[in-house]
């Protein structure tokens, strides 16, 4: 369990405590979260992001990396 020590400085405590919570949401989020999103022109290198999704905003669809391509998530189709 994440939690601000006893020794942290008293100054520091409010900013320690904050990034507590924030990495205690990213390891259990309680609602959606925000997807990127990007163009397709824009997409960064796949291989670079093996099974993450993004919103291809232009495209109006989901995009998975498979580590090599975009696919769509609505067609399969490499984008």
């Amino acid at each position: 369990m994440l939690s601000v020590g006893p020794d942290a400085p008293p100054a520091l405590r409010p900013l320690l405590g904050a990034l507590v919570e924030a990495v205690r949401a990213l390891q259990t989020p309680g609602a959606p979260t925000p997807v990127f999103a990007c163009a397709a022109a824009d997409l960064p290198p796949a291989a670079a992001w093996p099974q993450t999704l993004v919103l291809v905003a232009d495209l109006s669809t989901l995009a998975v990396s498979d580590g090599s391509a975009w696919v769509r998530q609505d067609t399969g189709a490499v984008i």
